[in-house]
């Protein structure tokens, strides 16, 4: 299938199971900035009430950067992977003092924003300021996969991004993507994740009873709470108490807390 009857196919598709998203209603980069970091490893639907009160409360790079600690990770809470609330705060702060509060509209100074990879980089470069950048999530390469390569295993990401780059609709990227990830979506839906047949496929650990999963009970009773005791945590939470112990060790190391006269509080 050439490129064009490969786009015309996608718009087509799309339009039947199109998603009314509120990030897709604004073009505001700090609004999509945010979408993005919100959407890393969690699915749509968690994320759009997040989405939604964020903004009511934090609305700019400027009062992001302003804001504490607990009340960034107040809005976050129940998003899992919270270095990524930390992350976006870090690279609010950076917009606002080296970029007078406007986001950079080139990929390398996205990239040097804490939490923004080449995915984030090139997808906001794409949502927010519709240049035609080549980035790969699993919708898009389930939709890949499904009509580039039928038989194959093992897809590797160049390959991939080859084709992504050949099909790219460069006169019209936001839209584009929007399109291809709601094909991608829906295929998913009623045919299954052809995306477990790219390189990059791993199955997603169990969260239940795992290290991540006492991480995120942690960090809800320090955002609940503010401060608690060791004996009050391991007395509310049901790991080894060895295992509290490392994984308080592990938040006050990574900013998410500090001890303070033998309690754990929320950082400031």
């Amino acid at each position: 299938m050439n490129p064009k009857d490969f786009r015309a196919l996608v718009y087509e598709k799309a339009s039947a199971c199109y998603r009314e998203l509120p990030w897709r209603k604004t073009l505001d980069p700090y609004a999509i900035m945010v979408s993005e970091f919100m959407l890393q490893q969690t699915q749509v639907s968690r994320v759009v009430p997040k989405y939604v009160a964020w903004l009511e409360r934090l609305a700019d790079f400027q009062s992001l950067a302003e804001a504490s600690s607990h009340e960034v990770l107040s809005l976050w809470s129940g998003l899992g992977y919270n270095r990524r609330a930390l992350a976006l705060q870090a690279s609010a702060m950076m917009v606002v003092q080296q970029f007078d509060a406007r986001l950079p509209e080139d990929e390398k100074s996205l990239r040097d924003l804490p939490g923004v990879g080449k995915y984030t980089a090139r997808a906001i470069l794409a949502f927010a300021f519709d240049k035609p950048t080549v980035f790969l999530e699993t919708n898009i390469r389930t939709v890949l996969l499904k009509h580039f390569f039928p038989e194959d295993r093992q897809v590797g990401e160049a390959a991939l991004e080859g084709k992504a780059a050949l099909v790219v609709d460069t006169e019209a990227p936001r839209k584009w993507y929007n399109a291809l990830m709601d094909y991608g979506a829906e295929l998913k839906r009623v045919e299954g994740n052809y995306s477990t047949r790219s390189s990059s496929y791993k199955k997603q650990p169990a969260f239940a009873g795992s290290f991540r999963s006492l991480r995120g009970a942690v960090l809800k009773q320090l955002v609940d709470r503010k401060t608690l005791s060791l004996t009050e945590l391991t007395t509310e939470i049901s790991f080894e108490k060895a295992e509290i112990e490392r994984c308080c060790a592990m938040l006050v190391k990574e900013g998410f807390a500090v001890y303070e006269n033998g309690d754990l509080s929320i950082r400031a």
